[in-house]
């Protein structure tokens, strides 16, 4: 995939090792731990271990394709990535805090969209999320995906009220 990704307010790029403390900082907010605690590095050695992991990633077919997304400054906000599921893709992101409520899930989303659908060689990908998760489902919605299914369902191993999401490329 050509990266980066450029938006007009952001950049999608590799994760890098020097990346690690901001890894870290931008997992631990609230809705982090709430909605995606397998997402949350309690310590900046956890996040370093887990960046090592994503950089093998980049390397191999049809593993997790996760990405940083960086203001146009070069401060790391948060992430977007496209996780294989049964039967296809996923995806997922995450802005840190103090960044949200300004359009950037939604801009990231955008710009990763059609990248990532084209580097995969797919048509549809879903999203998925908590039900109670409002914000993730705006972006969602924004970003041209439909309501697919809502209800109980599997979620970070649980069963919880989930809501289902498919977007096609003519979706977009």
């Amino acid at each position: 995939m050509k990266l980066p990704i450029k938006s007009p307010r952001l950049y999608i790029t590799r994760f890098c090792e020097t990346m690690a403390e901001s890894t870290h900082t931008i997992s631990l907010d609230e809705d982090n731990r709430r909605f995606v605690p397998d997402e949350v590095f309690e310590t900046i050695d956890d996040a370093q271990k887990i960046i090592a992991a994503i950089i093998d990633f980049y390397s191999k077919n049809n593993a997790p394709l996760i990405y940083a997304v960086m203001l146009n400054d070069g401060q790391h906000i948060g992430h977007v990535q496209a996780v294989p599921i049964p039967n296809g893709w996923e995806i997922g992101y995450h802005i840190a805090k103090p960044f949200t409520q300004k359009g950037y899930a939604t801009e990231a989303v955008k710009a990763f969209l059609p990248a990532v659908m084209q580097h995969l060689c797919i048509a549809k990908i879903d999203g998925l999320t908590h039900a109670d998760n409002i914000a993730s489902r705006k972006v969602l919605e924004k970003c041209g995906f439909v309501l697919e299914y809502e209800g109980m369902g599997s979620y970070q191993g649980k069963e919880q009220p989930i809501c289902r999401y498919v977007c096609h490329i003519s979706n977009q």
